[in-house]
């Protein structure tokens, strides 16, 4: 993939009915086709002197889309070539986008395959389900626990957090000894991420018929878990005790409607009810007890596919539709809350009031208000973020004594990985502009990692498992925002040096969503230290790559990137030379135009890309709500959310608003069946 545009299609520009293409096309024939077409030079597999007219750039949009992007990301032409003037580019690639505009227009939006839901979802649904009080199973997933209620309070009438929090760290895997859960109860296995580290896309998540059964062993042992009672089931009295012995069997079917209603996100079929119902009554006549029958009820249900799995409903073929109100609640409640819909939802769901702009907005509101969305931060800014890796990362322990303590198990990375999401949540939480995430005047850190960054007084210093964090202000711009936090930095390195090439991967794929491809089979790592190599820096070192045809031109992209961010060290600590008394040089120029000599200057090159950002966080979010990756048919709803984010001050909470309110979002998919790729003419017809 290459690297998002940035540029925002103007939304007051009229009709693009009728573009001619050409600029673009004149381009093409002026810049391009020498390694684009001409004596069969197909770089790229792209042969753009077979493109004559507008309609053939239409009639595939992925290429359309790379075509704009590395155009408007100034990749192409490539560096030893003249490069373009201002005024063509950005002719051409204002004639491509609205092409794009127009070919997309009115399309159906792609389906996201059936899925189960994830284990963080299951867990998160269960609990919501029953009311339990306690978890369910172990999440390793979760990387930050709240030990000191600051989530609830910061939820409160001033929307602020707090200034000082206490939390628990993920203790590499031992998550269970944190919190309480159902006893005897352990979890499935963790689900597979996708290409930019989410695990709730719906190709991910599949389920065979041998998970199938796992699911149904799993339920059973969650109702005859030891301490599945009225000590940690909020519904114990309304769903599985009877008040007299009398007339039992009266209770079961409405008890059961309720329950299996929010269980499958909507009314239960008449037909199924009376299935479940006349079971429990079996059981009942078989000398079972009332509590034990709605038990099996109760597992059945948790095991059953309209429970498990997560369905769009598609459109009809050729008729745009919007979701319903149902599919509305349960995409609205596992984007935000990682769960099933409450009552409240489903009741909205159910009278029409739900596909209501405003209704949608309020409820946005309220659910941004409720602790619930603590499970938002829980998942998608770890996999945002991909800090998921810090948890293996292991510098080496000779060279980087002081990053273990207390134990070998216990590094520093436990205090690492809880800075980032405390400034996610404190962005979210006090609807702080995104840019935030850049560069930002405040951090939250422990005593530990006051004392890592060399901060004075370091104070009490906690730990190793809960530990206290402060917000505090960050004055030196070599701090603050996500980018260069000791976390990242460590987990884009290796045990006793940094990667460069990792790092600016990250840079590409976290803060720009465009995540390079993989590197060829063929290409070699980087050597290790020979003693003539010893008075060489990094950057010398990986010249050698970049003189490789097949790596230059990858190079050419991260390099900046990841060079930028050399003064940290393998576990970021700033440097300003390396242990063989050579400077460190991290200058570079970003996309080919904001040179920089140092990472303030990177971070400001950055900010001077504010839209670009802005669209590619935006993007990470939207894939995120969808669960699905985006194609082209999702451009013009992404450059909307793009836009209204900005005029809002780049405020996080808008761009959520507007996800919510994005056609993608609120609309159904296409049929499965009706993949052919639109084009101009194929949307005229359909109009």
């Amino acid at each position: 993939m290459r690297f998002w545009i940035g540029f925002l299609i103007s939304l007051l520009g009229g009709t693009t009915q009728g573009v001619s293409g050409d600029a673009a096309l004149t381009l093409f024939k002026s810049s391009c086709v020498k390694c684009h077409g001409k004596d069969g030079n197909l770089k790229g597999e792209l042969n753009l002197l077979e493109i004559k007219t507008a309609e053939q750039l239409t009639e595939n949009l992925a290429q359309l889309k790379t075509i704009i992007e590395v155009l408007n990301a100034s990749e192409m032409p490539p560096e030893k070539e003249p490069r373009l003037k201002p005024e063509t580019r950005a002719a051409a690639v204002d004639e491509l986008q609205k092409l794009l505009r127009e070919a997309t227009n009115g399309a159906d939006f792609a389906p996201t395959p059936m899925r189960r839901m994830n284990r963080f979802q299951y867990n998160n649904a269960v609990q919501d389900l029953f009311r339990l009080k306690v978890s369910v199973f172990p999440l390793p997933e979760k990387m930050m626990r709240d030990q000191s209620g600051y989530f609830a309070k910061a939820l409160g009438p001033e929307k602020k957090m707090p200034e000082s929090v206490t939390v628990s760290s993920r203790p590499l895997g031992k998550s269970g000894l944190i919190e309480p859960r159902l006893a005897g109860v352990g979890p499935f296995p963790q689900d597979p991420r996708a290409e930019h580290g989410f695990d709730n896309r719906g190709d991910h998540l599949s389920l065979s018929p041998f998970l199938l059964e796992s699911f149904f062993k799993l339920s059973r042992r969650i109702v005859q878990s030891p301490n599945f009672d009225r000590s940690t089931v909020g519904i114990w009295r309304e769903f599985f005790v009877a008040p007299t012995e009398d007339d039992v069997k009266e209770l079961v079917l409405p008890r059961l409607r309720n329950f299996m209603t929010r269980a499958f996100r909507r009314p239960v079929p008449k037909a199924l009810l009376n299935h479940y119902t006349a079971h429990v009554h079996r059981q009942i006549d078989l000398d079972v007890s009332f509590t034990d029958a709605m038990k099996e009820a109760a597992s059945a249900v948790l095991s059953s596919p309209r429970f498990l799995y997560l369905y769009d409903r598609p459109s009809v073929a050729g008729k745009k539709e919007s979701l319903d109100g149902y599919d509305l609640a349960s995409r609205l409640s596992f984007f935000l809350w990682s769960s099933i819909p409450d009552d409240t939802l489903l009741q909205l769901a159910g009278n029409g009031e739900l596909v209501k702009p405003e209704v949608r907005a309020a409820q946005v509101n309220r659910m941004l208000s409720s602790p619930k969305l603590k499970r938002f931060c829980d998942s998608f800014p770890s996999q945002w973020l991909q800090l998921d890796r810090i948890v293996s990362a292991v510098p080496d322990e000779n060279k980087f004594k002081d990053f273990f303590y207390a134990a070998p198990n216990y590094r520093t990375t436990m205090d690492m990985m809880m800075e980032p999401l405390l400034l996610f949540e404190t962005v979210l939480i006090e609807n702080r502009s995104i840019l935030e995430f850049i560069n930002s005047g405040y951090a939250y850190r422990s005593g530990r990692l006051r004392k890592w960054y060399g901060d004075k007084p370091a104070g009490k210093i906690g730990g190793p498992v809960t530990m206290q964090f402060t917000r505090q202000p960050v004055t030196d711009r070599r701090q603050g925002g996500v980018i260069t936090t000791a976390a990242v930095m460590t987990m884009t390195s290796g045990p006793d040096e940094t990667k460069p090439i990792t790092r600016g991967a990250w840079i590409a794929g976290v803060i720009f969503n465009a995540p390079p491809d993989p590197p060829p089979a063929n290409v070699p790592p980087l050597e290790k230290l020979k003693e003539a190599d010893k008075k060489l820096t990094v950057r010398e070192r990986f010249a050698v790559h970049r003189e490789r045809a097949d790596c230059a031109g990858c190079h050419s992209k991260l390099d900046p990137l990841g060079f930028a961010l050399e003064n940290f060290d393998p576990v970021g600590r700033w440097r300003n030379h390396y242990e063989n008394g050579r400077s460190v040089d991290a200058s570079g120029v970003l996309f080919r135009k904001h040179s920089f000599n140092n990472v303030v200057e990177f971070k400001d090159a950055i900010l001077s890309e504010k839209d670009r950002f802005t669209r590619a966080f935006a993007g990470h979010m939207l894939s995120y709500a969808l669960g699905r990756g985006l194609t082209p048919i999702d451009a013009y709803a992404l450059d909307r959310i793009t836009a209204k984010t900005i005029a809002d001050g780049f405020r996080l909470q808008t761009l959520l608003h507007e996800v919510v309110q994005s056609a993608p979002f609120i609309n159904k998919p296409r049929p499965r069946q009706a993949l052919a790729k639109p084009t101009i003419n194929s949307i005229k017809n359909k109009r």
